[in-house]
């Protein structure tokens, strides 16, 4: 069933680029949501993870489908300032919206990484049209079966 799928939690950021406003996850449902958490410094990201979210947000996006990027830093915290994650953006042409994930006080791990329980990065989250998590992964994600899980996503109901 349908109501057995959790929730997603929100996204808690520090600063949003790609995007005029701040987004979340319940101005969105209605919408087929693919989160993607990821480091700069993730060479799995870099080769498989961000060109996979870049290809989905430009041929996916007029279908309904909103790619979300979330630099979560959970090590080397020092490197991956704001200033370089514009730059990293720039440099990749990533025209999707990103998040900063927002840093915990207390620990190494960034608030939105630990309310979704990362193993680390790439992790990418699908979010179905009422916002529930139907699919959560860590590593690379095979293209074509992620095709297929939101294709079937997309052709359930919005309400």
């Amino acid at each position: 069933m349908m109501s057995d799928y959790p929730l997603a939690p929100a996204i808690d950021a520090s600063e949003w680029f790609n995007t005029p406003a701040p987004l979340s996850l319940e101005s969105l449902r209605g919408e087929v949501v693919v989160l993607h958490a990821f480091q700069m410094l993730c060479p799995g990201c870099v080769m498989h993870g961000l060109p996979q979210a870049q290809a989905m947000h430009e041929r996916l996006g007029p279908l309904g489908v909103r790619v979300i990027g979330l630099h979560s830093v959970f090590e080397h915290h020092e490197a991956m300032t704001a200033v370089a994650l514009r730059a990293f953006i720039h440099e990749y042409r990533l025209s999707f919206p990103i998040a900063i994930d927002r840093p915990s006080a207390q620990h190494p791990i960034p608030h939105t990484m630990a309310a979704y329980g990362f193993q680390g990065t790439p992790s990418l989250v699908v979010i179905d049209r009422q916002g529930r998590i139907r699919e959560q992964a860590f590593g690379q994600v095979n293209d074509l079966l992620l095709g297929v899980l939101i294709g079937q996503l997309l052709t359930e109901p919005k309400a």
